[in-house]
């Protein structure tokens, strides 16, 4: 865990993928293909099929211009997200750390965070459902196995940015035949879903199902995604490389966003052509759409691509929510953990109610929780949506770039619709917990939860009119420069050097006389590591022992004849502690090691000598590659 030092998104991959490539048009085109991928599978997750089949069930094909509708509000505020961090270089997380006080930026990341482990718990129950339709285990056991994903993650990103990327569209791809193959096998009259796309609201449970489609359109975290993957592009400075990447970003978000429209559409047809059309309208649940397509389609292959889809929909989109979880608590609290780290308790949180609740209420309800998981990120949208518009209108932060008077006026419109929609979706939801029983403490703590909320909302809406506070960086962790004439320079009196014998002692050597001044005394320490040492310490007297101590000796004679004072010390046992310890014995104020650049299972075979000495020490310790 540490501080971040530099006010850059993903900084492991900044600027890792060159676009000015020589060559043929497709190839430039293909360097800034990549981002609106990742953004995408966030449209077509597990979360997404649940609306999806209902809709195709129960109405038929006459919700798809909803579909239609829903994908081009994604379009639209996608593309403010990838020009917020083209143009200003700051992904969603660092805007609003950068425009707002402290006291604001911290819900807006515990918020951030919940919208992010509400997704993952609906990407968990995805998979463990596709597991089970695939292999027959049971859910409790597909759930716990999701947690193996923590080590795909690690070896993608080892893997670099490119490969990533890759992987997930190799995962899109896989949903995408899938639902191909299927729609072919049910053969739907094209006329008939053409019909599909003239508004048509067949009675008020087409609303609702019409309000979930389009409230489980926008995630939260894809805002704060792409702002951030846009900017592992290098694409140069001056206004002309910038307008070039906000075209050729526009036209990768367009590609990709109708990629999972043509999905979510497959999804919707698919149910529409074999569930609606033979009067199976009543279609619940994934499971029980997944066990009707082999008897209605008359094969066994078209709930096997079923199964798979859904499996390689929820490990896709895992994959990106852990990456927006990064860029959220990287943005806002300026903190990074490791990867594995922050990948394992993301999936923690969205495994242990998914447990809880198959263990206690049994599978039958899995499909309630991941009904209530959509409701939690039709909470957050509008804490993403608004502060996005605002900073891309701003004329004094984006210049040229900030958005037209048309193009605000579509995406109030469009903000207004989502958050009307999703607090209708919500508090209908929450109209039955009112009406039923239940203790009265848990009704005012969410009475009081839904007011702050609101409160909140208020706040970030009418923010840039009630007063504009001094802008500060959004990564503030340079202060002023003060002091700088009056710096004391260190002196090195006695510095120690950890020795290993190796034809690397020479560079080590010429790196600790570089640090010294003519007065400064030299510390050449060696730690015997014979068996007879391990086992006597400094009563050992074996060969290895005499003759470590014999070139110690030698080391010490030839920085004499170049009138450099040193000492000599043998360490015996355990490396980097009687490294630390003849270091504190005889008062250095400064030590020289190597390190030998291994990492993983070379640090477990060979241990971690280099960072179990830093931590033992409070004296500056330069470490030397070698």
């Amino acid at each position: 865990m540490e501080k971040l030092k530099r006010h850059i998104s993903l900084s492991e991959v900044y600027g890792s993928v060159e676009t000015r490539v020589k060559g043929p048009r497709w190839k430039q085109l293909f360097a800034f293909f990549g981002p609106a991928y990742l953004v995408s599978v966030g449209y077509m997750d597990p979360g997404n099929w649940a609306t999806d089949l209902a809709g195709g069930s129960q109405f038929g094909y006459s919700l798809i211009w909803v579909l239609l509708m829903s994908n081009g509000m994604a379009i639209l505020l996608q593309n403010l997200s990838a020009r917020l961090g083209i143009v200003r270089g700051r992904d969603l997380a660092q805007a609003n750390r950068e425009a707002y006080p402290f006291y604001i930026n911290i819900p807006l990341y515990i918020l951030a965070e919940i919208a992010i482990a509400a997704c993952d718990l609906a990407e968990v129950l995805g998979m463990a459902i596709g597991i089970q339709l695939l292999t027959g285990l049971p859910l409790v056991y597909g759930v716990s196995i999701t947690v193996l994903d923590t080590f795909l993650l690690l070896f993608l990103q080892k893997l670099g940015m490119r490969r990533m990327e890759a992987f997930i569209i190799g995962l899109i791809a896989v949903v995408g035949l899938s639902f191909l193959t299927e729609i072919l096998m049910a053969r739907p009259n094209l006329r008939e879903v053409a019909t599909g796309l003239i508004p048509t609201l067949p009675g008020r449970e087409a609303l609702y199902i019409a309000i979930g489609i389009i409230g489980a359109t926008v995630m939260p975290h894809n805002l704060y995604l792409h702002s951030a993957l846009v900017q592992t592009r290098k694409i140069g400075t001056g206004a002309e490389n910038t307008r070039r990447a906000l075209k050729l970003n526009f036209l990768d978000s367009t590609i990709a966003l109708n990629l999972a429209f043509f999905v979510n559409v497959a999804i919707l047809v698919l149910a529409a052509t074999v569930f609606y059309k033979t009067g199976r309208t009543q279609i619940a649940s994934i499971k029980e759409a997944h066990e009707l397509l082999s008897p209605l389609l008359g094969n066994t292959l078209a709930p096997k691509l079923f199964a798979i889809a859904l499996i390689a929909a929820g490990q896709s989109s895992t994959i990106t929510g852990t990456i927006a979880g990064q860029i959220v608590m990287e943005g806002y609290l300026q903190l990074r953990i490791n990867p594995w780290l922050r990948r394992l308790l993301t999936r923690l949180l969205a495994i242990i109610p998914a447990l809880i609740v198959i263990l206690l209420f049994g599978e039958d309800k899995v499909d309630n929780l991941l009904v209530f998981s959509q409701v939690i990120l039709s909470v957050q949208l509008g804490f993403a949506i608004i502060p996005l518009i605002h900073f891309v209108s701003d004329k004094k932060a984006m210049g040229d770039f900030s958005i037209s008077a048309f193009i605000k006026f579509l995406s109030w419109a469009v903000a207004i619709v989502l958050v009307y929609l999703n607090v209708k979706l919500v508090v209908e939801g929450a109209s039955g917990f009112f009406a039923g029983p239940g203790h009265i403490a848990w009704k005012g703590a969410l009475i009081i939860f839904a007011a702050m909320a609101c409160l909140l909302l208020c706040y970030i809406t009418l923010h840039p009119w009630i007063g504009r506070r001094a802008r500060r960086a959004s990564i503030e962790v340079h202060k002023p420069a003060e002091g700088l004439a009056d710096l004391p320079v260190p002196v090195y009196s006695r510095i120690a050097i950890a020795l290993d014998f190796s034809s690397s002692d020479g560079k080590l050597l010429a790196y600790a006389l570089g640090q010294g001044g003519k007065d400064s005394r030299y510390l050449l320490i060696h730690v015997v590591e014979s068996a007879s040492a391990r086992m006597l310490g400094k009563e050992s007297d074996d060969y290895e022992t005499r003759n470590d101590q014999e070139r110690l000796e030698l080391y010490k004679i030839y920085l004499q004849e170049k009138s450099i004072e040193s000492e000599t010390f043998l360490g015996y046992r355990h490396r980097s502690k009687e490294i630390a310890r003849i270091v504190k014995e005889q008062g250095a104020d400064m030590l020289v090691i190597g390190a030998h650049g291994h990492s993983g299972f070379k640090d477990f075979i060979y241990g971690e000598t280099v960072d179990t000495v830093r931590h033992q020490l409070k004296i500056p310790v330069l470490v030397v590659n070698v």
